[in-house]
């Protein structure tokens, strides 16, 4: 289908962390196909400047703020057709061994703050009983990754929302897509935060060892995947269907073979296919 497909579908987008990765590649197709959209960052100087881009300073750490943030842009742009919850962050390191605060910033920011934007932009859509709002969860909610716990976690907690969505929106005409990215080259390992580790870790070098295991591989998985106009045309294709459901996008093994795994297999092979891809 050609460009204006999309944009007659979808009139006006709200995009958070737009400004690098998958929330980057995601306003640029959208700007692509003619769709006016707004994307935020905690920092406006990192968002692009191009026509029908409108940069809005957002951070998710104050949901108050965030909330603020969104009800004035939906009121600039006479209501959102399409609300993109991308926005996040990654931290490595052991859940025991951390100071709890980073974990509860997390949740906070990724689970609970994205969670309020999904409640606002729903209700203006079930008011114009047309919409779509696609929150960006991860394969990681499947499949859990070593010392990302709390990532694992609310990826998962977010598709068990988008899943209790579905049901709720059946025919009121709004479409929630539960997308499931697995690995892209965008340099997310380069911004993880890699707290300090408190004493009893690094006097236990097993543990300190299966730790640098796990994050060698991490990293070289990130370095080897797809590259995020690949997300990007999928977000696309799922968009025209214009019908809720999940979508898993990434390499063979994470958007095909992991699934069906994670479906017709025991949770014991589901680990030990983990343990030895991380070398743990």
């Amino acid at each position: 289908m050609n460009a204006a497909a999309l944009s007659a579908r979808y009139r006006t987008a709200f995009v958070t962390g737009a400004s690098t990765g998958l929330g980057l590649a995601f306003t640029e197709m959208l700007l692509g196909n003619g769709v006016e959209v707004w994307g935020t960052s905690r920092d406006l100087k990192r968002l692009p400047q191009r026509d029908k881009f409108h940069a809005v300073a957002l951070d998710l750490g104050n949901g108050e703020e965030a909330e603020r943030a969104f009800l004035a842009a939906d009121q600039a742009a006479a209501g959102f057709d399409l609300v993109i919850n991308n926005a996040g962050f990654g931290a490595f390191g052991s859940f025991a061994h951390t100071d709890f605060s980073l974990w509860e910033e997390q949740f906070r920011v990724m689970l609970v703050n994205t969670a309020r934007l999904s409640s606002l932009a729903l209700r203006g859509m079930l008011s114009r009983r047309r919409g779509a709002l696609v929150n960006i969860s991860s394969i990681a909610g499947e499949f859990g990754m070593p010392y990302q716990a709390t990532y694992n976690a609310i990826k998962a907690g977010l598709s068990a929302l988008n899943e209790s969505l579905m049901y709720e929106l059946t025919e009121t005409g709004v479409v929630v897509l539960d997308f499931r990215p697995g690995d892209y080259r965008t340099d997310f390992e380069g911004s993880v935060r890699r707290p300090t580790q408190d004493s009893a870790l690094a006097a236990d070098p097993i543990h300190s060892n299966r730790m640098a295991r796990a994050w060698k591989a991490f990293v070289g998985m990130m370095e080897s995947g797809p590259p995020p106009a690949h997300a990007a045309e999928s977000l696309r294709r799922a968009l025209l269907r214009g019908r809720s459901g999940t979508v898993r996008t990434g390499r063979f093994f994470q958007a095909r073979l992991g699934p069906f795994l994670a479906r017709f297999g025991s949770l014991a092979l589901r680990r030990r296919i983990q343990e030895k891809y991380f070398g743990l």
